[in-house]
């Protein structure tokens, strides 16, 4: 009866009666994760997809493991607080809120139909050296393509997430794939895919885990655009207010950030094929011809001017409540009649 063989990105299966030295191909390291680099540590290919970081060839050979490897038990950290202590951990003064003034309240609001304008842009050094060495590494990828043709090499690794099946001839694609449609999350110390959400501290369990979904193998990278969420936070000083995306090697040539004196559009494109879009309602007004873009290899920050020195309670304007406008309408049928 064949066994599961345990050694890291085998994932075989295999006749414990015929375990010849050299018939496994695995890795002896562990997985390395490092800035969104992904790879492992007995050898030096590196890659940012998750997908291909599980489908690179063991860099060792030997037999095949049956042993299935112990997980770690994470220790119960129990903290006592006396009811003393607590009180002491309470804060010893009054905390007041201090609302800041309405926009309304200093300058007119403009009505907001205005037409967008494309913001004036700066590319940082730094991107543009990321790009040039990002084109590079494309045409080199393509050029490698053209070579191979369009035909599945034997040996191809599945890149559905969750499936060791590799392509051996054209009645594997007859085969179900079962694979996790959903992406994978290590988070303190549990590793799980976020569509089944089995979690396990040990990462070869997590790699065996079997996909909860069924379809069809896939041969090839899925290289279409697709929306990805960024980071982003905001800060203000007296005269301006600076949107940060944490947005890594972003395209100038295939963005675009526009505004008007109430809002703001955001569209990105980074990292090749990851999008990301952000409309936003600003809170105040801004001096669209005074504000600029800031294209860094790292981030993307929008420095806005302010039409007024006023402190913004937010960065966005919440939309009216369906209370106020239900009253504001019944006040104007009033006095209509």
């Amino acid at each position: 009866m064949s066994v599961l063989c345990y050694n890291k990105g085998c994932g075989q299966r295999f006749d414990p009666e015929n375990n010849p030295e050299d018939v496994c191909t695995y890795h002896p390291g562990v997985p390395v994760f490092h800035d969104a680099l992904k790879g492992w540590s007995c050898c030096k290919r590196r890659t940012t997809d998750f997908s291909d970081f599980l489908s690179i060839v063991g860099c060792t050979k030997g037999h095949h493991n049956k042993e299935k490897p112990l997980e770690p038990v994470k220790p119960e950290v129990k903290i006592t607080v006396e009811k003393k202590e607590l009180e002491d951990l309470k804060p010893r003064f009054s905390e007041f809120v201090i609302q800041a003034p309405k926009p309304l309240e200093l300058i007119q609001r403009p009505s907001g139909v205005e037409p967008l304008v494309e913001l004036q842009r700066k590319v940082a050094p730094s991107l543009k050296q990321m790009l040039e060495k990002l084109r590079l590494e494309d045409n080199s990828r393509l050029s490698e393509k053209e070579e191979e043709g369009n035909e599945v090499q034997p040996g191809t690794a599945c890149k559905n997430g969750g499936c060791s099946k590799t392509y051996d001839s054209p009645k594997t694609d007859e085969e179900t794939c079962l694979y996790h449609p959903g992406v994978p999350i290590f988070h303190e110390g549990m590793k799980y895919w976020s569509c089944c959400k089995r979690k396990t501290s040990d990462f070869n369990t997590f790699l065996s885990q079997e996909g909860c979904s069924q379809g069809s193998h896939q041969w090839r990278k899925d290289t279409g655009k697709k929306v990805a969420p960024c980071r982003f936070d905001w800060h203000q000083t007296g005269s301006q207010v600076t949107v940060s995306i944490y947005a890594k090697n972003c395209n100038p040539e295939l963005s675009l950030m526009e505004a008007n004196s109430t809002s703001l559009k955001i569209y990105l494109n980074f990292e090749r094929e990851k999008e990301f879009e952000l409309n936003i309602n600003l809170w105040g007004v801004i001096d669209v011809s005074k504000s600029i873009v800031n294209m860094m290899a790292a981030k993307v920050e929008i420095v806005m001017k302010k039409a007024e020195p006023m402190s913004w309670a937010r960065l966005d304007l919440p939309p009216p409540k369906p209370e106020a406008a239900n009253e504001k309408k019944k006040n104007g049928m009033t006095l209509n009649a």
